[in-house]
């Protein structure tokens, strides 16, 4: 397992020494492997970004997403009054600390090989991911807590919901539109975020009232990494989708989740495949331009 050697101290540099914490939790633990299958990590070397949690990004998504949607200054309110039972607690600044992880080169290459349903690997880093994406969370807390600041990982918080709407389910705090706030991504034609370490990946966040400097949005749109959305190139998400869940108009999530709980809960059943909720599928996301890097388009976006 590759190492990484935290070099710099927290109070020197907070949002530096938060990264190589990151990246160290992932790249040496040893519950970052597929040990059943080839040995091989479940998780690259992960992207870390800061977002200052009073941007007006994440008040916007209250229109984008829904009025349900949380802020991060609402989201840390909540965590105080409601877990802690701190009444009226004063909080200055607020920062949103988000990573993505990228699924490793074998499970993604792997998957690339399936038009039906998931490969073994995938299934595998799907569910053995999870919670070393959770403890992730939990760690960078506790460094946060252990310092003196608030956190909480919003996804794991009590008041944390999924509702289903009309048009699918959708969470009162995207970790997606985090992540893009954060400056590691656009979004795409299947509703995932290319980064630049590709779409195939993991995303997760941490809310403080510890302030951070903001990492710099580089892009120029919400969609400025997809070629589809861009110029109308590309497309290959939608002949990977076995549901047709994935068209020009856009994601279906309905059909999308359909497929995943319907139409694929047999393979659970094949052998060496850990009996989640579902499979986990993620067609759309291997065997793409955008799998592990930002793809080419034929006209950027210009400022």
């Amino acid at each position: 397992m590759a190492r990484v050697e935290t070099r710099v101290s927290f109070a020197a540099n907070p949002a530096r020494f938060l990264e190589e914490e990151i990246k160290a939790f992932v790249l040496e633990n040893p519950d970052n492997s597929l040990k059943d299958i080839d040995g091989s990590p479940i998780f690259e070397e992960p992207l870390v970004g800061f977002a200052d949690g009073d941007d007006r990004l994440f008040y916007d998504y209250k229109q984008i997403i829904g009025d349900f949607h949380l802020t991060p200054r609402e989201v840390l309110e909540r965590h105080l009054s409601k877990s802690l039972g701190e009444a009226e607690s004063q909080i200055e600044g607020i920062s949103v600390i988000c990573w993505t992880l990228p699924f490793g080169k074998e499970t993604r290459l792997a998957n690339s090989k399936m038009t039906e349903g998931p490969s073994r690997q995938w299934n595998n880093a799907r569910w053995l991911g999870q919670p070393l994406n959770d403890s992730l969370a939990r760690h960078v807390v506790s460094c946060l807590e252990e310092r003196g600041y608030r956190a909480v990982a919003p996804d794991k918080a009590p008041f944390f919901e999924v509702r289903s709407l009309p048009n699918g389910r959708c969470s009162n705090f995207s970790l997606r539109h985090a992540a893009y706030a954060a400056g590691l991504g656009t979004f795409s034609l299947s509703d995932g975020l290319i980064t630049p370490k590709g779409i195939a990946m993991w995303c997760n966040s941490v809310v403080t009232d510890l302030e951070l400097p903001p990492t710099p949005r580089s892009y120029v749109s919400h969609v400025a990494n997809c070629p589809f959305l861009v110029d109308g190139s590309c497309g290959a998400c939608i002949k990977r989708c076995p549901a047709g869940a994935i068209t020009a108009q856009g994601h279906d999530k309905n059909r999308c989740r359909e497929e995943l709980y319907v139409t694929q809960k047999h393979w659970l059943e094949k052998p060496g495949y850990i009996r989640g909720t579902y499979a986990g599928c993620g067609l759309c996301l291997t065997r793409v331009p955008c799998e592990s890097r930002i793809p080419k388009v034929k006209a950027p976006l210009r400022p």
